[in-house]
């Protein structure tokens, strides 16, 4: 029982440090950001969208206004068959200005169907992904399309900042866990090719872009594509989002669930890319960044189970047991209580949620459920 304790805590401990580590001392490959384009690319944004009347326009504007050419600049917004004012708020806009462009999809069929059914209809050379709540800092375009200069890379994911002015726990809890994934791909984009993006601020070349299956995640799936037609996936720091985190720890949890699900399935779809002897560093970042890390709740328990037992062996195991007891019952306390201003309660809480989530997702994923229809981010 204490060997199972140990090596359940040495890969928790791998998962959260030993990975960042690890990254470090691997073998680099850096992107040369120092690259300009000859030429500046014709640019699509694609923003699906269900029922976003409250966010929609703002939305358009926030691209229609970025620092690149703005004849270089296309808005295709894809309306799931939104049942609120969302179309005729496009539509007026595009009546008035014919760089935007409506798309209706019906029946609903989510998100990744939305992109599929747009991408013929799109003139860029580079296809962004806006989520339709996704504010961009001025000049995130500009710098997303300068990273396509470099001609290995086929996928850029940019910076997402969650804003929370009332300082709510899910917030300062999505704002700590952001800050730790985006050290992470800074560290992947110097050895290989990042894990995981933002859809909320991310591009592609289109002639790599490939349709995806409609339970597929497209935040996840494509970069994967793009890596098995043997480009780059980048992390461009320079390129910020703003969004706003979520207010409550349900609406969290819900949008945890369904992410993680669909990761599984996107994992499961991707199989042949955990093969080190086709896809080489590759494949051990995909196996420590997202299968280990979605998994994480198992030695969580496992280590949390085997520390209980061992309690008699002396001082030590008392000691890590009531640290466990300590750290679990904060979050519980925060969930509780709706919610904290003490970051570091804030992170425990959401640590727990999102491995929770993920145990939710894997049982969901071992009964072969899926998740098509796409949701906006409000749960």
């Amino acid at each position: 029982m204490e060997l199972l304790f140990w090596c359940s805590v040495l890969l928790v401990i791998y998962i959260y440090a030993g990975y960042p580590v690890l990254l470090r001392y691997l073998p680099k490959k850096p992107v040369d950001y120092a690259l300009q384009m000859v030429e500046k690319p014709r640019v699509t944004v694609l923003i699906p969208a269900f029922n976003e009347e409250k966010v929609i326009a703002a939305t358009i504007e926030n691209k229609l206004t970025q620092t690149y050419p703005a004849d270089l600049i296309e808005i295709i917004v894809i309306s799931d068959e939104s049942e609120d004012q969302t179309d005729a708020i496009v539509a007026q806009i595009a009546a008035q200005n014919p760089r935007v462009k409506l798309i209706r999809q019906v029946p609903r069929q989510g998100k990744t169907s939305g992109l599929n059914l747009a991408m013929p209809q799109a003139n860029g050379d580079i296809i962004v992904f806006s989520d339709a709540n996704s504010h961009y800092q001025s000049d995130a375009i500009e710098k997303l399309v300068n990273c396509f200069a470099d001609p290995e890379v086929g996928y850029v994911t940019g910076k997402m900042v969650y804003v929370n002015e009332e300082g709510n726990v899910i917030g300062d809890g999505c704002s700590a866990y952001m800050k730790y994934e985006n050290h992470l791909r800074r560290l992947e984009a110097q050895v290989c090719s990042v894990v995981g993006v933002d859809g909320g601020i991310d591009a592609v070349r289109k002639a790599l872009y490939q349709p995806m299956n409609a339970d597929q995640l497209p935040d996840f799936v494509l970069p994967l594509k793009v890596v098995t037609q043997g480009k780059r996936v980048v992390y461009c720091e320079e390129a910020l989002l703003n969004e706003e985190s979520l207010t409550n720890s349900q609406s969290e949890f819900r949008m945890r669930v369904r992410v993680s699900l669909r990761a599984f399935w996107a994992m499961w779809d991707m199989k042949h890319l955990f093969n080190p002897f086709n896809y080489g560093l590759f494949s051990l970042q995909l196996f420590s960044h997202k299968l280990l890390r979605y998994l994480a709740f198992i030695p969580l328990l496992l280590a949390f189970i085997s520390n209980g037992l061992v309690t008699g062996e002396g001082w030590f195991y008392q000691f890590t047991f009531v640290i466990q007891i300590l750290f679990y019952g904060a979050a519980a306390f925060v969930s509780l209580n709706d919610g904290t201003k003490n970051r570091w309660l804030a992170l425990a809480n959401y640590f727990c949620l999102i491995n929770i989530a993920a145990a939710m997702a894997f049982i969901k994923f071992i009964k072969r459920e899926k998740i098509v229809i796409w949701k906006p981010r409000v749960g």
